[in-house]
């Protein structure tokens, strides 16, 4: 679709807000599933986190590795 003009671009024969309330809604969305899905892996990284501690403390090693040596 060409148009003549920027305005007749924008308002697109009287349909140019649902057009860019569309676009818009569509951008908010897909930016909210994006932030909501780092927010996700974050929390998730920390809640594994969390386990390992607490199985390496629970195996008495304290999260640290032992050396062959034995030092």
């Amino acid at each position: 679709m060409q148009f003549d003009s920027f305005q007749a671009l924008i308002t697109m024969g009287g349909h140019g807000a649902y057009v860019w309330f569309s676009y818009a809604t569509f951008i908010l969305v897909i930016l909210g599933l994006i932030l909501a899905t780092a927010i996700q892996r974050r929390q998730v990284i920390k809640h594994h986190r969390r386990l390992m501690r607490s199985e390496a403390q629970r195996h008495g090693s304290g999260g640290k590795t032992h050396n062959a040596s034995g030092a």
